[in-house]
């Protein structure tokens, strides 16, 4: 199943930054407006998400699988020599992104051998650029519509939030 490819971010109450990637991200509900993502729950960073107020998902763009690999790598420091900064609600963001969603921490579910994290959206920010999808054990990159009006309606619908 083809997915986009995030990297979610937090910092905890000590100041630390948490990221990692994940590819499944997506819409809940949009009255509250709620997304969703899954944590695996031997991840290193699941404490810090489990017990975050707010975290922030950047939608990759087509170029960035560097940096989608960098925050699934183990052992390392995935903020080291990084080009995120401070975005909504102050939370570490990439600015080449597709899309960042902030989110306060709606809910978390305890769901097999992950946690699920719904988050109220609190802001967004979209661009036009081309997503990073995962498909087949691989990055990808979606073929352009060659219909306008569909990408007004993507970009409607997020601002929309």
């Amino acid at each position: 199943m083809p997915g986009p490819v995030t990297v979610v971010t937090t910092v905890d109450a000590a100041g630390k930054r948490w990221g990692f990637t994940a590819t499944s991200f997506s819409s809940v509900s949009l009255e509250p407006p709620l997304v969703l993502v899954c944590l695996d729950k031997h991840a290193s960073t699941h404490a810090a998400f489990t017990g975050a107020r707010h975290f922030l998902i950047n939608v990759l763009a087509h170029e960035q699988g560097g940096v989608a690999r960098r925050f699934a790598a183990s052992g390392i420091d995935r903020f080291a020599g990084s080009d995120m900064e401070s975005c909504e609600l102050g939370l570490p963001g990439l600015p080449g992104t597709c899309v960042r969603v902030a989110c306060s921490m709606h809910s978390v579910l305890d769901v097999g051998d992950h946690s699920v994290l719904i988050g109220r959206v609190e802001a967004t920010y979209v661009t036009d650029r081309t997503p990073l999808v995962y498909y087949d054990r691989s990055f990808a990159r979606p073929a352009p519509s060659d219909c306008p009006e569909d990408r007004q309606l993507s970009a409607l619908h997020l601002t929309d939030w």
